[in-house]
């Protein structure tokens, strides 16, 4: 089986359909449509689903939103809105839970500064609940939060940084966010994923590390990602898609070269692809120029949906008060 890059369970779905012409067998899914949105709800129940997908069982949340990269106010509020709804749907969190929100990633290089910049965002009170002996609060919630770097900065597994805080703090409950990697240029920035099943910090980039979860940090854990780079492949694979769909309407003859080129499968060329671009191009990813503002308008949504998500007394009208 080629291996595509790709850390989106609904893309690992799709190169499943895509190979064997029906549905991954050990899941169910759920789509919901909107006008600004698209929800997909991919639930895997057993092992099988697992094998097939390569992913732990549980459930995972995509929301496309194909005009995320330039969104308006009133998108970016819209979207806030559905990331909390999805985060409380999954029903890991209450008005006593106290939770901790990890940051994954590397604040100096922008493609993978989402989880620091998401922090940044974010309404800690874990504090005040230290202090002042508290149980439980009318308005907020018990949250911390922390960026705990990576393993070239700080020389320490993260893995091993966010097990030391879990067991010291002892929180109920740990969201952790992460730039992604994605098999489609047009998901790159688009995409939100949310899972109950943790998360594998540096996946996106192919750093292997150990991972954040239930199994190793005792605690339930959430993970909120968006793909931030496709590798070089990805992207010269979905340009030749373009170019010959382009040639092919406008040449008046030999269009049959270029529905010979049409029926050889994404897979394939993008196989023949690496191996061309290998002595040249190793691991080699790409982002959009415009990354910077992208990561902050992400930032803004996401760190929007997690305080209304875990504050109980906080709404939509509250959230962009709160800036640093």
């Amino acid at each position: 089986m080629i291996q595509i890059r790709t850390d989106l369970a609904i893309e690992n779905r799709e190169f499943y359909q895509e190979q064997n012409d029906g549905e991954v067998p050990g899941i169910k899914v759920e789509e919901e449509i909107e006008e600004n949105y698209t929800i997909t709800r991919v639930r895997i129940i057993d092992e099988i689903g697992s094998n097939h997908l390569e992913k732990p069982k549980g459930v995972y949340i995509t929301i496309e939103v194909p005009k995320l990269k330039s969104a308006d106010q009133d998108l970016k509020d819209e979207i806030s809105q559905v990331v909390a709804k999805e985060i409380k749907g999954l029903g890991l969190s209450n008005e006593d839970t106290k939770t901790l929100i990890v940051g994954l990633g590397n604040w100096n290089v922008t493609p993978d500064a989402l989880g620091p910049k998401v922090v940044d965002r974010v309404l800690v009170t874990r504090q005040y609940f230290v202090a002042y002996n508290k149980k439980r609060d009318e308005t907020v919630a018990n949250v911390a939060k922390i960026s705990p770097g990576v393993m070239g900065l700080t020389g320490i597994e993260t893995g091993e940084i966010v097990k030391g805080i879990v067991e010291k703090t002892k929180p109920d409950l740990v969201i952790a966010v992460d730039s992604l990697a994605s098999r489609r240029m047009e998901r790159v920035s688009t995409t939100i994923q949310i899972s109950n099943t943790g998360i594998i910090p540096g996946s996106g980039i192919g750093n292997k590390r150990t991972g954040l979860n239930e199994e190793y940090l005792g605690v339930p854990v959430v993970a909120i990602g968006v793909p931030t780079v496709v590798d070089a492949a990805t992207m010269i694979n979905d340009t030749m898609d373009l170019i010959i769909g382009s040639m092919r309407k406008v040449a008046r003859v030999g269009t049959e070269f270029y529905s010979t080129l049409e029926r050889v499968s994404r897979e394939d060329r993008y196989q023949l692809i690496k191996e061309v671009l290998e002595p040249y191009m190793t691991n080699v990813v790409v982002t959009p120029k415009e990354i910077d503002l992208i990561i902050d308008d992400l930032s803004i949504i996401i760190g929007n949906g997690l305080n209304m998500a875990l504050h109980h007394g906080i709404e939509l009208k509250d959230v962009n008060r709160y800036i640093r």
